[in-house]
């Protein structure tokens, strides 16, 4: 069967193992042991893995499941320190940390390390004792006892100990991943929920977005019915239903027309504010709308994005919130773009961060954004929840999550 895109589990919806340990340790054996493939290249030469290297497998019964293998956290010079912090760094994202020691060397500082950073950012620890085919006798418990974490004894070369590792790893992986549903409780067995799908410049040729398709999933998991249409046929479409639906879905930019084709006692919201929710947390993000009235002419404003695509004329990003927030102003704002798998370190000196749907990043990448923004004391909000409140419609986008929508001061000038 042919491996495609369209077939594949996101590389945001899978849980995040990251590969951990010294040098020459068997970090890659281990990857290579858990995929029973050679997918990683496997050298006696110390320092063969260089930058966070992610792939995506899965591990049953666990599922879909992205590996990250990672340089030695002994690398040393200058690069090396480069090395160890790129490494470090992945833990923003991590769901779950194997950390790979070798019997000789054992548990030192550097582990201690390790599992330190890990229980700081609210990531469980395995330690994998490896290379038992060489060293049968050593024991774990010296390990265990210095580490305070769960120690499996493996062989990365005869497969020893793997199938115990996976049963570890199903124990510890953190039970909330991922947020149970997109928009499964919302709805019931035989709703109709229909979902407006512009189709232009920024639509992928041949097919849908990844959350207009993961939505359509959901849907369908939880037997509703999905009905998908463009905005121009929304209206004709909502006439020919029998009977209402239970949910009006829309991508963001066809908010106003969408808004003024769906009935007042339907609920309407888009997919970025969906987003928000599955992958976030939707309060804070609606709280950093609150912040917009704020912006004075030359304040700093940050516009993140999870991920790089080409750009489109009147690109949203780049072009409509940039025009739409020197509206509200009334003068210039100092603009700034992240795109990519990280935010930059100096956020403290923006106003405001305005973050995408997130929809190629993990929920756990997301939460630590949201962290830091918070930490920084910036506040942040994404893209549907910002267009839907510059237009004036974000209390009727809120109407299915009280919850966010009790903390709402609604736009009073909505723009065009």
């Amino acid at each position: 069967m042919t491996d495609t895109t369209l077939n594949r589990t996101p590389r945001g919806s899978r849980l995040h193992i990251a590969i951990f340990g010294r040098r020459n340790t068997g970090k890659s054996s281990l990857i290579n042991a858990l995929t029973n493939q050679n997918i990683a290249i496997v050298s006696d030469v110390p320092g063969t893995t260089t930058d966070p290297v992610y792939k995506s497998m899965e591990i049953l019964p666990i599922g879909p499941v992205v590996l990250i293998d990672t340089a030695g956290i002994d690398d040393v010079g200058q690069l090396g320190s480069l090395r160890i912090e790129k490494a470090y760094g992945v833990l923003a994202k991590t769901d779950l940390l194997l950390l790979v020691i070798d019997p000789i060397t054992g548990a030192d500082t550097y582990e201690e390390d390790v599992v330190r950073k890990a229980m700081e950012s609210k990531v469980p620890v395995i330690a994998v004792l490896n290379k038992t085919d060489l060293y049968p006798h050593i024991q774990a418990g010296q390990v265990a006892d210095r580490l305070q974490v769960p120690v499996v004894p493996v062989s990365a070369l005869t497969r020893q100990g793997i199938d115990e590792l996976k049963a570890a790893m199903i124990q510890a992986a953190p039970k909330d991943w991922m947020a149970p549903t997109i928009v499964g409780d919302l709805i019931s067995p035989g709703d109709t929920v229909v979902l407006v799908v512009p189709i232009d410049l920024a639509a992928p040729k041949g097919r849908l977005i990844l959350p207009q398709v993961q939505t359509i999933r959901d849907i369908l998991d939880h037997d509703a019915v999905a009905l998908t249409v463009k905005e121009r046929e929304l209206k004709a479409a909502l006439s020919n239903l029998k009977n209402k639906p239970r949910l009006v879905i829309t991508d963001s930019q066809a908010f106003l027309k969408v808004a003024a084709d769906t009935p007042k006692d339907v609920m309407m919201t888009s997919f970025s504010i969906l987003f928000a929710r599955y992958k976030g947390n939707l309060t804070t993000l609606v709280e950093g709308a609150k912040a917009i009235e704020d912006l004075v002419p030359g304040d700093k404003v940050l516009i993140a994005e999870a991920c790089t695509h080409h750009r489109v004329e009147d690109d949203i990003g780049t072009v409509k919130i940039p025009r739409w927030l020197r509206q509200i102003v009334g003068g210039p704002l100092d603009f700034k773009w992240a795109s990519g798998i990280e935010l930059p370190p100096d956020i403290e000196g923006y106003k405001l961060v305005i973050h995408c749907g997130g929809c190629m990043i993990n929920r756990k990448e997301m939460l630590h954004r949201l962290m830091t923004t918070e930490r920084a004391g910036v506040p942040i909000v994404n893209y549907g929840v910002l267009i839907a409140y510059v237009l004036g419609i974000l209390k009727r986008a809120l109407a299915p999550f009280p919850e966010a929508s009790g903390i709402l001061v609604e736009r009073n000038v909505p723009l065009q």
